[in-house]
């Protein structure tokens, strides 16, 4: 019933991954319509409403990625202790979903209605991830039996940072499309000009880098947690 129980958790460990990266790809894909200069204001704002739905399931993959890698840990944690006790009790575990379930909640509503509230207590909220997990994933990476495990759970290490570093790029986004609500509407107001054309795609593009990071981060992540590559399980 465990390993049973165990499959269904690995599945959805693994849908995220692929809505995650599948949503990436339709707001990138959307982004292109929103920056074509030959389409009319009308067309580029339901294009921006599509890159802006589509944007929602990565947000989501991205918070339920954490309960339900915590989820699989728990499951098989290979004698993982802390301090001597088991390092993922259960209640430490529904501890993890209520507080996944919250930020998830935070995350909806700063992308439908964000206010400067919503969106700073979602920001410290990833920022924190940030710190904490990148300290894991370290000690993970670094020690010779992290938390007493004896298997060489290094390929853990490796996806935690990973995860991080997604979390980061996603601030870097965010950051560089600070510009962009302002640029749309001036596209709004004026039409589309040389200023308002170039301020929307540095904007947009600028974002690039981050997103091809994302992109990157998410499939070596996936890699990892099929492959487990050095581990002696």
């Amino acid at each position: 019933m465990a390993a049973h129980s165990h499959g269904w958790w690995i599945i959805l460990h693994l849908a995220l991954f692929v809505f995650w990266l599948g949503g990436d790809l339709g707001v990138f894909y959307s982004s292109r319509y929103v920056l074509r200069e030959s389409l009319s204001v009308e067309a580029r704002t339901t294009a921006l409403k599509i890159m802006s739905g589509l944007d929602l399931a990565p947000k989501i993959c991205l918070v339920l990625f954490l309960p339900s890698g915590v989820t699989l840990m728990a499951l098989d944690p290979h004698g993982a202790t802390l301090f001597g006790v088991p390092l993922f009790p259960l209640w430490s575990v529904i501890l993890v979903w209520a507080f996944a379930l919250g930020w998830l909640a935070l995350t909806v509503v700063a992308h439908t209605n964000p206010t400067l509230l919503v969106k700073r207590a979602d920001w410290a909220i990833r920022v924190g991830l940030v710190a904490a997990i990148g300290v894991a994933a370290l000690y993970t990476l670094t020690a010779a039996e992290p938390f007493g495990v004896e298997t060489n759970p290094r390929w853990l290490g490796a996806k935690l940072a990973l995860y991080a570093v997604a979390i980061v790029a996603g601030l870097g986004i965010r950051l560089t499309l600070r510009s962009f609500g302002p640029a749309f509407a001036m596209l709004h107001a004026s039409g589309s000009t040389s200023e308002v054309e170039l301020r929307l795609r540095r904007s947009v593009d600028g974002c690039l880098p981050y997103v091809w990071t994302i992109w990157g981060s998410v499939l070596a992540a996936a890699i990892l947690g099929v492959l487990k590559p050095g581990a002696t399980l």
